[in-house]
């Protein structure tokens, strides 16, 4: 019995979640977890909860039969976490955890301390979905399993570009390939294909963004007022570090998302050397070596000044 099978073999009433604003990891780890349970489980009962999926990971989905968005309001024999780091990060589904009878996380952030009362935890994994596959058995993985795990994995890495992409991880991405799935399909929905809002916003970020510390720090920020002149959603800001990131000469890109009056979400890469994670986890956040994040109040001006004293380089 594989080991994510013997995790809920006593459980009936079962919840699947992740963090706020899930991304391609966290959806396709809490769907790959429900397609591969509710095959060998159908007389249970298992729901997924997740704030608002961003629409180019709905093909996951596509009838929207299998996550729900709110909260529901019912105690859970079995709560199931997936790449969420911290309690506070589930949102709203952190009051699930502290009434669910059994507890479990599945995560691969650095800055995870075990807050659940059974944590599977592998900060060197590419992703939460690399360590969801080898909680399962392989034989047991269909062709929906196999393209939320693939999601998972491509999203994470980055199409295997970061250097969280192992070996293991090629390996893991190569079996599930041979599922049969049309493996180029997510790569151009997770990362090439952009709707004409999600263009014109990355085009005036790029354009308003600036570079400090001798070239080697670069940072853009996107407004409230921005969002609402280009009728853009929170998921629309998806991707843009990562345009950020590859500036040449760049090893720190720095992204502010305004979230309020003078609070924003601040998200964070490197390339080479600096460990953003580090400096996240002391404003709050956290995340991994080379990307994470965390919210902060103050101007822009206070905001960058703040965090680029904490930057080495």
């Amino acid at each position: 019995m594989s080991e994510l099978k013997n995790i809920v073999k006593d459980a009936q009433d079962i919840i699947i979640t992740g963090h706020k604003r899930p991304d391609g990891d966290c959806i396709g780890a809490c769907i790959a977890a429900y397609h591969y349970l509710k095959g060998s489980y159908p007389e249970k009962n298992i729901r997924v909860y997740l704030e608002n999926v961003p629409e180019r990971f709905s093909f996951l989905d596509p009838d929207g039969q299998i996550v729900l968005t709110e909260v529901p309001d019912s105690q859970f024999d079995l709560f199931i976490a997936f790449d969420s780091g911290s309690a506070d990060m589930l949102g709203e589904a952190e009051k699930l955890l502290h009434s669910a009878k059994v507890t479990v996380c599945i995560d691969h952030h650095v800055s995870n301390k075990g807050y659940a009362g059974h944590n599977i935890l592998d900060p060197e994994a590419s992703s939460t979905c690399e360590i969801l596959y080898g909680l399962m058995d392989y034989n047991d993985i269909d062709t929906k399993t196999a393209e939320a795990l693939y999601t998972g994995i491509i999203f994470d890495s980055g199409v295997f570009r970061y250097s969280n992409t192992s070996k293991k991880t090629m390996e893991i991405a190569g079996s599930l390939i041979e599922k049969g799935i049309p493996f180029w399909d997510y790569v151009d929905r997770c990362f090439f294909q952009r709707t004409y809002t999600q263009a014109q916003l990355l085009g005036r970020t790029l354009l308003t963004s600036m570079r400090l510390m001798d070239g080697k720090c670069i940072v853009a920020t996107i407004t409230r007022r921005m969002m609402e002149f280009y009728g853009a959603q929170p998921e629309d800001v998806e991707g843009i570090i990562e345009q950020l990131r590859i500036t040449k000469d760049v090893e720190v890109a720095i992204l502010l998302y305004e979230t309020g009056e003078q609070e924003y979400k601040v998200s964070m890469r490197s390339n080479k050397y600096v460990n953003v994670n580090k400096i996240a986890t002391y404003f709050g956040g956290g995340g991994h070596i080379k990307a994470a994040g965390f919210t902060m109040r103050g101007s822009v001006h206070d905001v960058v000044n703040n965090i680029t004293e904490h930057i080495e380089l």
